[in-house]
């Protein structure tokens, strides 16, 4: 018997026949003996489409009301999966993030989860009841309904799982699990059984699209054991949590320490999200990239790589430097508007770029990594841009022609090709 939290997002729950499925998946835990509770977004699309309605009422609209009319849309989808699970003689109710409560700052649009008394919900859940909890919402200070962003409900699903103590958070997706890499672009990437929090958290700030930041932020910093798996594997051919065949579905993400085998890299990371911006002819002295991107900063701009190279007299740097490619027209704008107090020569940028990283917990135990994997682009004809690298991270800027080969390549160096 477990405590378990189980997360849906909008592809599983595009439509009636998908949550019925969602259902059965709850059913066969419930069937098991687990206390449950269920947390989902909305039904596919729902959110645009409310977005656009808030929008076509007023483009200067009242962030309060915006979030009273998106969050209406995990409530539906809250309701639905209540009532099927009620048809199937399963005990269940819906619950609203007010009604919990889970607290929230005023950020409207962007909330940060503050506090969640989860005492009624666990009460609920050990009578035997499975609770379906409306994601990516809570209430302010004021009593006011909030949203809480991009990838609201996984952080929804993870805070709860956190509130009420429960042995795993699940989050269903329409993927089975983590890969080594995208399984389009290598036909050979694996499934991992199990990945570090520190290496989900990077591979899905590089690209990886399987689990959002947030929410593995959150499972490392309250040690909440994540399970990535498919909501649309066969209910009753998937193993309910706690049967022992938990390695036979999904990737669970946890402490370093529970991993007994520790690849090198277990991972390769594609971020074609990426725009390059250089500066030329820079003055070399205190301060400046201080006001490059202190501006940049100011601005909401996330810069990530940078290169600095000082000229051969050491009176003027160029300086190079990433930033996400929905951000590069704003960079662009504020640093056009702010030459005369950065003092460059030149601006130049290029939403011609691609991020290729390599990540894995062994790196801190081997060396010459960053060697090999140099040594395996260039063989291959690979001219690398900018480097950047951190203790379980090396992230390298190419040109995107050479994107998918780059990743080939250095799956097959580490030793992550199925065999």
């Amino acid at each position: 018997m477990a405590l378990l939290v189980m997360k849906f997002g909008g592809t599983s729950v595009a439509d009636i026949k998908c949550i019925k499925n969602v259902a059965a998946h709850v059913k066969r835990e419930a069937d098991a003996g687990n206390h449950c509770a269920v947390v989902v977004s909305a039904m596919s699309g729902q959110t645009n489409r409310l977005v656009e309605w808030v929008n076509e009422a007023s483009p200067d609209y009242d962030e309060r009301e915006y979030d009273t009319i998106v969050s209406s849309g995990e409530q539906v989808t809250s309701g639905l999966l209540a009532l099927a699970l009620q048809a199937v003689g399963v005990k269940a109710r819906s619950w609203q993030g007010w009604q919990i409560p889970i607290q929230t700052s005023e950020a409207h649009g962007s909330a940060r989860i503050s506090n969640i008394n989860g005492d009624n919900l666990r009460s609920a859940m050990e009578s035997g009841q499975v609770a379906v909890i409306a994601g990516f919402q809570g209430v302010t200070g004021q009593g006011r309904i909030s949203t809480l962003g991009r990838g609201g409900s996984d952080t929804s699903a993870v805070a709860l799982a956190a509130a009420i103590g429960a042995d795993r958070c699940d989050i269903y997706t329409d993927v089975d699990g983590v890969y080594t890499t995208d399984p389009r672009i290598v036909k050979k990437a694996t499934r991992l059984d199990k990945i570090s929090y520190e290496e989900m958290l990077e591979m899905a700030s590089q690209g990886a699209k399987v689990l959002q930041t947030r929410s593995v932020e959150m499972g490392m910093k309250h040690n909440v054991r994540l399970l990535v798996r498919s909501s649309f594997d066969d209910p009753k051919a998937s193993p309910a949590a706690g049967t022992g065949r938990q390695s036979e579905v999904g990737t669970l993400v946890c402490n370093e320490d529970e991993i007994m085998e520790k690849h090198v890299v277990n991972g390769i990371t594609c971020n074609r999200d990426e725009a390059k911006i250089m500066l030329t002819n820079v003055a070399d002295k205190p301060g400046v990239a201080g006001k490059v991107f202190g501006s940049l900063a100011d601005a909401g701009v996330n810069v990530d790589m940078i290169v600095q190279n000082l000229s051969e007299d050491g009176k003027y740097t160029d300086i190079a430097f990433t930033v996400p490619a929905s951000e590069y027209d704003k960079a662009m704008n504020v640093l056009e508007t702010s030459k005369e107090v950065l003092g460059y020569k030149s601006l130049r940028g290029s939403k011609d770029v691609v991020k290729i990283s390599a990540i894995g917990v062994g790196m801190r135990s081997h060396a010459g990594v960053a060697a090999q994997m140099f040594a395996a682009m260039a063989q291959k004809g690979i001219n690398i841009q900018a480097i950047t690298t951190s203790e379980i991270k090396i992230s390298v800027l190419i040109d995107p022609a050479y994107s998918e080969l780059a990743v080939r390549t250095l799956h097959t160096l580490f030793g992550l090709d199925e065999e």
